[in-house]
């Protein structure tokens, strides 16, 4: 992707196997590492050369946990706390939807693009990622959740997203072929994007008018105490039913006299990442991937607070949040650049660690002398703006992991990173949204899962694409010189837009209706587009 992005360390695998550890330790672009591992020496150096097949399966493993950690600390921790931001802030759905949902959605995507794009040698982990994990999404994604529930799509809606993100993959292919992006440029992916926000706004309000008019002329010659009447009535009824659905509001499970829990059964239990309840009805599956990833979850709780506006307390755990006070400052110093200054010594005495633990240790006396267990104090919501900026900075130090690691697999397996980023990196951060939207339509809400799979992919590609150049240039003080990676760039542009054309082209010729025959359509398609990018990986497919 960048001028001369085949860079020496490459040459590895032509040398011997006795030498290549000697070889990684001599060469300068060994060395240029993001995470905190060097993966390149740990596979050959860590173990004898015979048994470097075995190195290479436990970094293999260890991107599997890399990704759990990726999907958990967005799940569980970025997107609620967004979601309280936007709940203090008043956000309409709209806007919040398109802002702080788009960016929870997508957080590994475009933190794993913006650390890509940031180095030279993974520049193609970016386009490969955003590009197959577009080609993925608006064909698997979509039509598994067309096989699942045929449905009629909503027409404006639908054909606003393909138009921005069309236009969005014709940028990014001009771009390409042009070899270079300005500063300008790099602002107007991020402009295109306010555009988006802006006319999402605007349709939503324009619906609602709509829709209020109809409504009121339909209603005309009723009385109003009629229509307040029966409004609340439905209110009431949608209220009881959702209450009663709920097990958390079960009569059995309510206590028979208020009680007061005790500052360290309150601790142990907000580390409790297993609800008993659900773990006796599900299935063994189940239970074994949680089992599998409680430990995980556990040290992350530990690490973020989460504000939660859907409970009544809003989540406040006194003794685990008085505790995040003095955890999450750690975390945030430990892992920012991939810990780069978890050692550093402020004047070559005092370490920066210990200048965030002292602070927090002290607010968090604070807090817990002037609150209790079953009050959260007013200022409450702050803790959810920690929480973003502690699960953001995680983020970012994980994604930076996988993309150093991607960057080994490709220097040891002989695979472009283009390659690897459009299908390992893609399928790694977008099968968890796969599963999501094809269990929402599947629960009977087709539409919001198809609205999930293009409004997610333009945020990506636009911040993706806008931030990680924009860093590139901040950091270099140059236009961001960029070049394909041979017929393999053109093959992914070249997918991705054929497969929004035929979508922009059959979906309004089919009166809006997706069916299972598309979703198979859409499937097939993926598979050939899947079958060309390795064949012109192998060299089988060439240019003349």
């Amino acid at each position: 992707m960048f001028r001369g992005s085949r860079d020496q360390c490459d040459l590895v695998m032509n040398v011997s196997a006795a030498d290549r550890c000697a070889f990684v330790k001599s060469t300068e672009d060994c060395g240029l590492v993001d995470g905190f591992l060097s993966y390149l020496r740990l596979v050959f150096c860590l173990l004898p050369p015979h048994l470097s097949p075995l190195t290479v399966t436990l970094c293999m493993f260890w991107l599997l946990c890399l990704f759990v950690v990726l999907g958990l600390t967005a799940s569980k921790f970025f997107c609620p706390n967004l979601s309280a931001i936007s709940t203090t802030l008043r956000l309409t759905h709209n806007v919040a939807g398109v802002t702080f949902l788009a960016l929870g959605n997508g957080a590994p995507d475009v933190f794993s693009a913006m650390v890509a794009f940031s180095h030279p040698h993974t520049a193609g982990l970016a386009v490969g990622a955003l590009f197959g994990a577009g080609v993925f999404v608006t064909t698997v994604v979509a039509g598994g959740v067309a096989l699942v529930k045929p449905f009629t799509v909503a027409s404006r809606p639908f054909l606003r997203d393909v138009i921005f993100y069309m236009a969005a993959v014709f940028w990014t292919f001009l771009i390409l072929y042009r070899g270079t992006i300005e500063l300008g440029e790099t602002l107007g992916y991020l402009g295109l994007y306010a555009i988006y926000v802006f006319t999402v706004i605007i349709s939503a309000y324009i619906y609602n008018r709509q829709k209020h008019s109809s409504h009121t002329t339909i209603q005309n010659g009723s009385s109003t105490l009629t229509d307040t009447g029966s409004s609340d009535s439905d209110t009431e009824v949608l209220s009881s039913s959702a209450v009663s659905d709920d097990p958390e509001y079960e009569e059995e499970y309510r206590p028979l006299l208020p009680y007061s829990s005790s500052t360290s059964h309150i601790l142990l239990s907000s580390l409790n990442p297993v609800d008993l309840r659900k773990w006796r009805r599900s299935s063994w599956r189940w239970r074994l991937l949680k089992a599998v990833r409680a430990p995980l979850e556990v040290l992350l709780l530990l690490c973020i607070p989460v504000v939660d506006p859907d409970q009544e307390d809003r989540n406040w755990r006194r003794p685990l949040n008085c505790l995040h006070l003095v955890t999450a400052p750690l975390v945030c110093v430990l892992t920012f650049q991939s810990g780069a200054y978890g050692t550093y010594l402020i004047q070559g005495q005092v370490p920066v660690w210990l200048l965030a633990l002292l602070p927090g240790a002290l607010l968090a006396a604070a807090m817990y002398c002037t609150t209790a267990n079953d009050r959260p104090p007013p200022y409450h919501s702050l803790l959810a703006l920690l929480g973003f900026v502690v699960s953001a900075v995680l983020i970012s130090a994980v994604a930076s992991e996988v993309v150093s690691l991607l960057h080994m697999l490709g220097v040891v397996l002989s695979l472009s990173n283009t390659v690897l980023g459009l299908t390992v990196l893609a399928w790694g951060n977008s099968i968890g949204d796969c599963f999501a939207d094809i269990t929402i339509a599947r629960q009977g809400y087709p539409r919001m899962a198809i609205s999930a799979c293009f409004g997610g992919i333009i945020f990506n590609m636009l911040f993706g694409v806008g931030l990680g150049c924009l860093v590139r240039i901040f950091q270099t003080h140059n236009a961001v010189q960029l070049e394909p990676a041979g017929l393999l760039t053109w093959v992914l542009a070249g997918s991705l837009g054929l497969s929004l054309v035929l979508s922009f082209v059959t979906v309004p010729l089919c009166r809006f209706h997706l069916s299972r025959a598309y979703g198979v359509f859409l499937l097939l398609f993926y598979a050939a587009f899947l079958a060309a990018a390795l064949l012109t990986e192998f060299g089988t497919i060439r240019l003349p």
